[in-house]
């Protein structure tokens, strides 16, 4: 559990963008984390938010939320819901509880352990980690989970079936790019960019296949292009990637992604595991960035429409697309189009927020009746609540003592 950092994290931006939701119908918004705040955490007071720091396994949280009394409750990701959820449950029963997942961790999870020892990932697999068995317990005890990307929407329907009552498709919403767009042309820009924070493990093993196979291919090509490193607490080894003699340049924490976003040629994101939708690739068709990426950066993010540069997963084939947008005048301007396309199309504010205020409404209206179909979150609801409540309880006499 940490405070939002949008300026650091995809999950902050995310944040943002959901609270931004809240405040334009007029909800008086309080943030509560049991984490400790960094010189990043964005400052909710600026937007008129309260803030409280609370404590895990603590009675006094019974009391903070019951003067509160919410009607709405918004989860960060199913770790946050294990630890608190029984509470609201046993204290404030008519709030609406929403999970949002941000992505599904247990599937990043899997993928990663399946990556680590070389072996394909499957959906058996991903069943049956533990991991996963907690995330869809969670989803079930909710009365609405956002789902960031179509095709973890798919596996929760398809493969677990999870009933789409308690689902909403949601992914990242952003303003409509219009023809007025200041965008830079293909001749004004150079360079190509990678952008991930370092506390992302898909993220560091992106740098790492950029450094020691992809970007050796590129510059053989491109002898005068830079390949420019940004992310936000970049581990010591990634640092130590910084090498102006191979024009591999690792910069660490930008003040703004859109800033070193729109002066790049070509964004590159060889993610190897993962879930979710990526903040860097809506970043740049945001910013008219073309950007070559593998199946895993591309999933869930453009339905039937053309990507905005190229999908590739073999390095050779990902360096040689590179080259291709780097070099070719007309694709990159195509790609350009397509990325706008995708963003009008998928990502459009205006329209997902209507959604998603409709989905709100409708459940308030008819929460009984959706708790009592949902038998399933009831009876995890029930045996959760006792499990975890005398769990808390048995912590906090432990601490006390």
């Amino acid at each position: 559990m940490v405070w939002p950092e949008p300026a650091s994290t995809a999950a902050g931006v995310r944040m943002m963008q959901l609270l931004d939701v809240f405040k334009k119908q007029g909800y008086a918004i309080t943030i509560a984390s049991a984490a400790s705040k960094s010189e990043f955490s964005f400052d909710f007071s600026s937007l008129g938010f309260h803030t409280a720091d609370i404590k895990m396994n603590d009675s006094s949280f019974d009391v903070f939320v019951k003067e509160l009394n919410p009607n709405v409750v918004l989860f960060d990701r199913f770790l946050t819901e294990e630890q608190f959820g029984w509470r609201f449950a046993e204290n404030c029963p008519d709030a609406l509880r929403i999970l949002d997942t941000e992505d599904l961790h247990s599937l990043r999870h899997v993928r990663e352990q399946c990556f680590k020892k070389n072996v394909p990932f499957t959906t058996e697999a991903w069943l049956a980690d533990d991991k996963t068995k907690r995330e869809i317990a969670s989803i079930y005890r909710c009365d609405l989970c956002l789902i960031i990307s179509s095709y973890e929407l798919q596996l929760l329907t398809d493969v677990v079936k999870i009933d789409e009552s308690l689902l909403l498709l949601l992914p990242f919403m952003v303003d409509e790019i219009r023809e007025e767009s200041n965008w830079k042309t293909f001749e004004e820009r150079t360079d190509f960019i990678f952008i991930g924070g370092g506390k992302h493990a898909p993220n560091i093993d992106a740098v790492k296949c950029l450094k020691t196979i992809i970007w050796p291919l590129i510059k053989k090509e491109l002898p005068d292009a830079k390949l420019h490193i940004y992310g936000a607490y970049l581990p010591q080894q990634l640092l130590e990637m910084n090498s102006p003699a191979t024009r591999f340049l690792v910069h660490g924490r930008t003040e703004s992604v859109d800033e070193v976003m729109r002066t790049a040629k070509v964004c590159l994101a060889p993610l190897r595991f993962g879930a979710g939708i990526k903040g860097k690739l809506i970043a740049a068709m945001q910013n008219g960035t073309p950007s070559v990426t593998t199946t895993i950066g591309a999933e869930g993010m453009h339905g039937i429409l053309d990507w905005n540069g190229a999908i590739k997963n073999d390095p050779a084939e990902f360096a040689a697309a590179a080259i291709q947008l780097y070099t070719t005048k007309q694709n990159w301007q195509t790609a350009q189009e397509q990325g706008k396309t995708l963003v009008n199309t998928l990502y459009a504010k205006t329209n997902l927020e209507q959604v998603f205020l409709e989905n709100i409404i409708e459940l308030q209206q008819s929460i009984a009746t959706h708790r009592t179909q949902n038998f399933t979150g009831a009876l995890l609801q029930h045996q959760t609540m006792t499990a975890t409540k005398f769990m808390s309880k048995w912590i906090e006499e432990k601490n006390r003592g």
